[in-house]
């Protein structure tokens, strides 16, 4: 089997377990030298355990792979920069940032604390920028290749109603791709963005596994071999890594499974005009028969004061 990633450096980042950890793993099977990063904290993003990186670290060396462990906390300006520089100084180069890490702190909106809000938010989208910021800096002295794949979410695509801080950041990342992916182009660098499908540890928390997690049976420590193991994510990934994949950019991929799926771009899908100025009467009488004709609620529930005309 060829090495698709021979002499290129990685950093992985939420890589200690799950997701990243099975990307690291494939990354450095393939050829890449890899800067393992967790800061081996739980779920909600509590502790702090340097253990983590580096167990999958000692997994890669005995395969005979490259690694080295790092335990920053991502949305720590600082330690993201350390990060950045720790592949350089290992590597000499840094070809390829993989950010997959992220916390839960799961509340409906009407229960949501600010802070619950702020470090969901602060994890996963500063933490993206943080890391992307050092690594582009790299990239654009370089002018020579990059590759950046960040982490969405199916519920930053479709909303995730208990989940509205880590929806609203999963959808900031595909924005902030798309940025990133127009930006660093001209540098000989790709953007893509993974909309990933598996059983997590975040994914234990969910609803359909309470009981499971109540009696100690988490889905995510049975799965492995099967179409929910977190390891079927890491060969699209490896590709999007890779030289083959130049012209892949700005996209978001869905990769759940024994499948792979690339998501269509927003275009619009109606349009109604008008010869000047709208008048907000004329408005109010085409736009229910044209424009939003049909619609419902994603929850296919009526909204309270919808009439029959609405429908």
């Amino acid at each position: 089997m060829p090495d698709h990633l021979a002499g290129k450096s990685a950093i992985v980042t939420g890589a200690g377990r799950g997701i990243g950890r099975g990307i690291a793993l494939a990354l450095a099977a393939q050829g890449a030298s890899v800067v393992v990063n967790d800061f081996g904290g739980s779920v909600e993003g509590e502790g702090r355990d340097t253990s983590v990186p580096q167990a999958v670290v000692d997994e890669i060396k005995a395969a005979g792979g490259t690694a080295e462990a790092n335990g920053a906390d991502v949305s720590d300006h600082l330690e993201a920069e350390n990060l950045v520089r720790q592949a350089l100084d290992s590597y000499g180069k840094l070809d390829i940032l993989v950010n997959v890490a992220g916390i839960l702190r799961e509340r409906m909106i009407f229960n949501m604390s600010e802070q619950e809000w702020d470090d969901v938010i602060r994890v996963h989208l500063k933490g993206t920028y943080n890391t992307t910021h050092f690594a582009s800096i790299h990239w654009r002295q370089r002018r020579d290749f990059g590759r950046l794949i960040n982490f969405s979410s199916t519920a930053g695509i479709n909303g995730s109603a208990g989940q509205p801080n880590y929806a609203a950041a999963k959808a900031g990342l595909i924005g902030f791709t798309k940025s990133c992916a127009n930006a660093l182009a001209r540098y000989g660098v790709t953007a893509n963005a993974i909309a990933p499908g598996a059983a997590t540890r975040m994914t234990d928390r969910g609803l359909r596994n309470a009981v499971a997690m109540r009696e100690g049976n988490a889905e995510s420590e049975s799965v492995g071999g099967t179409e929910r193991d977190p390891e079927n994510v890491a060969p699209i990934v490896v590709y999007l890594c890779s030289d083959a994949a130049a012209n892949v950019s700005g996209r978001t991929i869905g990769a759940s499974g024994y499948q792979v799926q690339l998501y269509s771009d927003m275009h619009v899908e109606r349009q109604i005009f008008s010869d000047g100025p709208w008048d907000i009467d004329k408005l109010f009488e085409r736009a229910p028969q044209t424009l939003f004709a049909g619609l419902t609620p994603p929850s296919g529930e009526r909204p309270a004061g919808a009439t029959n005309s609405d429908a």
